[in-house]
């Protein structure tokens, strides 16, 4: 779902903004979410302290950066919806870190590792950034000046839970509850917890009420931890949740941080500040709309006999399923007969889902009284 939504009158948006940013064209205004995420380290940019808090002055230049993940799955689903929106990313050599996308001219594309993207669009090195929802979560820590433009780019799907042994003292806690129960944590002995989540790990304890909890950083292979006796649980991403059954270990009710896919991710500065970048941001997300709406949809066109458009429409919208998205369009097919222009036919296109394809091929030769 776009956050970052462009309004046209004839089609208003439900969204209702936090707040607005002028566009430079006058055609569109872009509303903002007021969801904020993270805050971190500065590099090139210049940074002055107010009121106790870092206040990043945006980075000059003529370009607009926009960061992509460097490796894994991420990487190649990330360039494939590009590539399916029309914006394929043009390297020179695969091992270089910048690259370009012919169709935004004013664009260049940087690729980091996920976290680095969310540290340099707070850094004020990138502009737009494309990653996981648990990237943005974990090195954001609730900054303001990172915006979630789309939050739903269907890829890169899992979540962020809390997993347990299914043997031992774990044996009959199916429930975060029930582990927070437990009279085994103490301060001199807690719920040792391995992660590369340091901070939302800490953070969704605290607010479960789990109070006697400690964290080990680690990074891969986390389910085998508990088997190795240097943790209780561990807190890591799961998508099928395979690995962890094949490792004893299992998944509790109320233990899931986050649901995490890719979204899109914008520096609120550069929308602001950065000439061009609220009109390119503004493209690319109109793309990837464009491109998701039409993911399994089919469109299907069929010549049905009738006597007018409207009376041929009216045969067709006597089956729900047969309106399409904005309702079907009819049309003529004109035809040659006895030396006269005549109409007998009419052309139905209608869009269905992947689902209902085959059920409204068959309402089209139901209303259609097999002339079709």
């Amino acid at each position: 779902m776009s956050l970052l939504q462009p309004y046209f009158q004839q089609c208003p948006s439900a969204f209702t903004p936090a707040f607005s940013i002028p566009s430079p064209s006058p055609s569109f205004f872009i509303s903002v979410s007021k969801r904020s995420f993270i805050s971190c380290c500065s590099s090139q940019s210049q940074t002055t302290v107010v009121n106790g808090k870092i206040d990043s002055k945006i980075v000059e230049r003529d370009e607009i950066r926009f960061g992509l993940p460097s490796k894994g799955r991420m990487a190649a689903d990330t360039l494939d919806l590009l590539k399916d929106c029309q914006l394929s990313v043009k390297q020179v050599n695969p091992r270089q870190y910048v690259a370009q996308i012919p169709q935004l001219s004013n664009v260049e594309v940087w690729f980091q590792r996920p976290k680095d993207i969310v540290r340099k669009l707070l850094s004020g090195d990138l502009d737009l950034g494309i990653v996981g929802l648990d990237t943005v979560s974990e090195y954001g820590q609730g900054n303001e000046d990172l915006i979630i433009v789309h939050d739903a780019l269907e890829y890169g799907d899992c979540r962020l839970s809390l997993a347990i042994p299914k043997y031992g003292i774990f044996e009959n806690v199916n429930s975060l509850k029930e582990l927070a129960q437990m009279t085994q944590w103490t301060v001199e002995k807690p719920l040792r917890v391995a992660t590369g989540f340091t901070y939302l790990g800490p953070k969704f304890m605290k607010e479960n009420g789990l109070k006697h909890v400690i964290f080990s950083t680690a990074d891969g292979a986390l389910e085998a931890a508990p088997a190795m006796g240097i943790a209780d649980a561990i807190l890591d991403l799961v998508s099928s949740g395979t690995t962890l059954k094949e490792n004893n270990l299992k998944e509790i009710e109320g233990g899931v941080v986050l649901e995490s896919q890719a979204v899109l991710v914008a520096s609120r500065k550069a929308l602001i500040q950065r000439k061009g970048a609220l009109d390119t941001t503004h493209e690319i997300l109109e793309r990837f709309e464009a491109h998701l709406r039409a993911l399994g949809q089919f469109t299907v066109t069929a010549n049905m006999r009738g006597s007018s458009a409207e009376e041929v429409a009216e045969r067709v919208l006597s089956q729900p399923s047969l309106a399409g998205l904005q309702g079907p369009t009819v049309s003529p097919v004109f035809c040659k007969r006895d030396g006269k222009v005549a109409a007998d036919y009419y052309a139905i296109v209608i869009c269905v889902p992947k689902k209902a394809l085959y059920k409204s091929v068959r309402q089209l030769r139901a209303v259609s009284h097999d002339e079709l």
